[in-house]
């Protein structure tokens, strides 16, 4: 059904690098979710008066918070959808972060009252009538919930939308719980043995899980989350085709909301080279990162020597001394500054995050193994951290 929808409503809706097709695809996915989700409301609403079962009420108001939260979700497509304007240069992207937040929070909320009603209903318990309908009703909405989780998990892929991801996952935990209320049922139906107010306590359960995931996927971005692994190869494959670039590093991403990246690094290119068609590799890198990756890029150019023997043999042997303190030691810039009595040996290291030396002690103790390779040697040295 989705797909017809897509192929009705949304043209070029493979391009899903521009904002106004991310928009129309959560502006379709919410507009669904909503309808989906008041007709279970209303067939659950009326099974759970029908059978008097706390656990299958609970349930129904579940699917009207699911209702509320795709048009949270809607609107925070929409929002996310503005030009920028001059208080938000780069957009206003991160409103989707914040409309799944928010879906989140009414998750855990949910969770917490249904609880609270499943343990009341545990100590006050009530007879419990499970009657065809009523399951009909709940297999129907278990297919319904699974159907939806799947669409909202590709299409949120696809878009790279943590807001469509956190929906997915809850339509998921719904159906689950929703199977917990089902088999609650069939159990009274046969045994007369009433287990709905426990059940109700794992379908709280399973909803408070879910809500406390999809609050930390849409958390993570706004508090500034490592970019993916995949995008930063993707980067580096693009600038490795251009024979004027040597090597990238100092990357750092910043991420203002899905389609609204902006990316820096250094691109180590040949100190002898011509100016002019240096630079004219590195516009060419960045217009093809806007173009291939939708990410808008600044590039700082290093030069490095690639022609003197000194230089290419020394760093061969100043890296091999690194890995042997860490294998995980990253180098870049390296160079030579010669004078009259002593040479400069400059260069940066990137250490993980978990480095157990201080900066100032990887500091030391390079600098005296550089020392111990020739006695004229000062090691110049930068520590840095790695951003992506």
């Amino acid at each position: 059904m989705l797909g017809f929808l897509t192929g009705i409503f949304i043209q070029n809706a493979e391009d899903v690098t521009k904002p106004e097709v991310r928009q129309a695809y959560g502006t379709l996915c919410g507009i669904l979710g909503i309808g989906l989700n008041i007709l279970l409301f209303i067939g659950k609403f009326i099974a759970g008066i029908v059978s008097h079962s706390i656990a299958i009420t609970a349930d129904a108001v579940n699917n009207l918070s699911d209702a509320g939260s795709s048009f949270v979700t809607l609107i925070g497509f929409r929002l996310s959808g503005s030009k920028p304007d001059p208080k938000h240069p780069f957009g206003h992207g991160r409103m989707e972060y914040l409309s799944g937040l928010f879906v989140a929070m009414m998750i855990v909320l949910m969770a917490v009252e249904l609880l609270k009603s499943s343990v009341s209903k545990i100590f006050h318990p009530e007879q419990v009538e499970g009657g065809w309908l009523v399951i009909g009703i709940l297999v129907v909405s278990i297919f319904v919930k699974l159907y939806m989780s799947q669409y909202n998990r590709k299409i949120g892929k696809k878009i790279s939308s943590a807001a469509m991801q956190a929906t997915a996952a809850d339509s998921l935990s719904d159906s689950v719980a929703t199977t917990v209320v089902l088999v609650s049922t069939l159990i009274t139906k046969f045994t007369g043995i009433y287990i709905d107010g426990y059940c109700g306590v794992l379908v709280g359960i399973f909803i408070l899980f879910a809500g406390i995931n999809a609050a930390r996927d849409t958390i993570n971005p706004l508090l500034g989350q490592a970019p993916d692994p995949e995008f930063i190869e993707e980067i580096r494959d693009i600038a490795a085709k251009y024979e004027e670039i040597k090597g990238i590093h100092d990357m750092v991403v910043h991420d203002y909301g899905p389609g609204r990246v902006m990316v820096s690094f250094h691109a180590e290119v040949p100190a002898s080279g011509n100016i002019c068609v240096l630079h004219d590799a590195i516009d060419q890198v960045e217009n093809e990162l806007r173009e291939k990756l939708g990410c808008h890029a600044v590039i700082h150019m290093d030069p490095i020597y690639t022609d003197d023997p000194e230089t290419i043999v020394l760093k061969q042997q100043v890296l091999e001394l690194i890995h042997k303190i860490d294998e995980r030691i990253e180098m870049h810039d390296f160079r030579l500054v010669k004078r009259p009595a002593y040479t400069n040996v400059m260069f940066d290291v990137v250490v993980p995050y978990d480095f157990e030396l201080s900066d100032i002690e990887i500091e030391k103790q390079i600098q005296e193994a550089v020392k111990n390779i020739n006695q004229k040697y000062e090691a110049v040295i930068c520590v840095d951290k790695k951003f992506s």
